[in-house]
């Protein structure tokens, strides 16, 4: 079932939250190295959780992690490792936790390399779904098929994010039409 379908069949107590994702984020391009990295942590923190509860968590998440900021991330101490730990807004995952910060560190390289985060993914932008879920798996930690199916779809670098008949979908390709 796709996205679309999913958000029409939610009873209306979880609508607004995926309603609110669905016409505003899910599937958009975007532009900013941090985002990028925040939708990543999201979808890392989703894995064997429902995206509600993440949905739910997301501006906890934007806090606790500063703001999303790879530089910021990149630099966690052991001190900033319990605080998220002890947490109760966000996931308390440890090894989530380490892939976050791990990932942040990895992601300062890559844009000493490619002068952003995003650029590196945009070097990437033609290999399938099994090429993308190798090169993250051997780049990042906590990266499965499934998260990494979801991050690139869920900021356009893979099609599929909205049916051809949903309105987003039109918003999302003139966007791109933009870009």
């Amino acid at each position: 079932m796709s996205y679309c379908k999913y958000v029409n069949a939610l009873q209306n107590e979880q609508m607004n939250v995926h309603q609110i994702y669905h016409n505003t984020q899910y599937g958009f391009p975007i532009q900013n190295d941090d985002e990028l990295f925040g939708r990543l942590i999201l979808e890392i923190n989703q894995a064997g959780l429902n995206w509600t509860t993440i949905l739910n968590k997301q501006e906890n998440f934007r806090k606790a992690y500063d703001n999303f900021s790879i530089n910021l991330i990149s630099n966690y101490t052991e001190s900033d490792f319990e605080r998220l730990i002890n947490d109760k807004g966000i996931i308390r995952n440890r090894l989530k936790i380490n892939a976050t910060i791990y990932n942040a560190q990895i992601i300062v390289e890559l844009i000493k390399k490619f002068g952003s985060f995003k650029n590196w993914l945009d070097s990437q932008k033609f290999i399938e779904l099994k090429g993308w879920t190798k090169l993250f798996k051997d780049t990042f930690k906590f990266t499965g098929g499934e998260i990494v199916n979801e991050f690139l779809m869920s900021t356009n670098y893979l099609p599929g994010a909205h049916d051809i008949d949903c309105p987003i979908y039109n918003v999302i390709e003139n966007l791109n039409d933009s870009i």
